[in-house]
């Protein structure tokens, strides 16, 4: 099979998920998305023969602009731009949880800080802002106080992206020191691990620290629902454990593996992600 690597950067995982695919014999192109221009009538050379792209894009917009084209170029591509857009815009990916009845934490959207500040002090401290976009726990914000809310606010009131200008209030979560990651592949689980953290933010590219983590039937449920609910493909789920179940509070499309692949030795993630491109080519 002809597999295409989409990048705009080579890191641990993309090594991994290369040499998995290079041990089945499988033929791998390397494209750099930074590199070609992309016509809306025409693919780029590069493109051609392709049986399916893996679309590892590290920036958010790039990913969602590549999968758009190359479905529009008839280049099978995974994730597809169906999903890669509704998880890398949170207000889309909470939607998509609320539609398929997965829980969630209650979140409120502002677009003025006024309006902000009084979604804020309708949760009540400490509640959590989010940017719409982004990953790695990035200026997201635990807010304890009506000054701290106040600060935010106005911080983001005059960065100036219009990503700034839409408040995204959401509910604190107690969870135990730690949140689940579960890597999925077309709503299958592969391989699941802890993330805990002395920090409230608990994720592995602050520092967590990560391991294994057996699935439940309910945390298997939620992670199945919270994958089909954004269309599947190769995603990232991740839960909190609360006293009334598990709550989904993220799903990330272009999902990170090697901290996961370390944590789980009895599992050869890269391997079972080839396992899944096999399938897709296959039909």
């Amino acid at each position: 099979m002809h597999f295409g690597l989409l990048y705009t950067r080579i890191r641990e995982d993309e090594k991994l998920l290369l040499s998995a695919l290079r041990d089945r014999g499988h033929e791998v192109t390397k494209v750099d998305v930074r590199e070609p221009c992309f016509h809306l009538d025409a693919a780029p050379a590069v493109l051609d023969g392709l049986d399916l792209a893996v679309n590892r894009c590290l920036e958010s917009s790039r990913s969602r602009y590549v999968a758009r084209l190359l479905d529009g170029y008839g280049v099978p591509v995974v994730n597809d731009p169906e999903t890669a857009a509704t998880c890398a815009d949170k207000v889309s990916g909470s939607l998509a949880l609320l539609r398929a009845g997965v829980a969630t934490p209650r979140t409120t959207l502002a677009f003025t800080a006024e309006s902000g500040l009084a979604a804020i002090e309708e949760f009540g401290y400490p509640c959590v802002m989010k940017p719409v976009t982004g990953s790695w726990g990035r200026l997201v914000s635990r807010i304890d106080t009506r000054a701290a809310a106040e600060t935010v606010l106005e911080h983001k009131d005059v960065l100036g992206g219009y990503e700034h200008k839409v408040f995204y209030v959401q509910e604190y979560v107690e969870k135990p020191g730690r949140d689940v990651r579960v890597l999925t592949c077309d709503a299958e689980p592969v391989a699941a691990m802890t993330r805990t953290s002395e920090h409230w933010l608990t994720n592995a590219a602050r520092g967590a620290r990560t391991e294994r983590f057996d699935l439940d039937d309910a945390a298997h449920d939620v992670a199945v629902r919270a994958s089909e609910a954004v269309g599947g493909g190769m995603l990232g789920v991740d839960l909190m454990e609360t006293g009334d179940g598990y709550v989904c509070h993220e799903v990330n499309s272009g999902v990170e593996f090697k901290s996961l692949n370390a944590a789980v030795p009895d599992v050869d993630v890269p391997a079972r992600i080839v396992d899944w491109l096999e399938r897709r080519v296959e039909g």
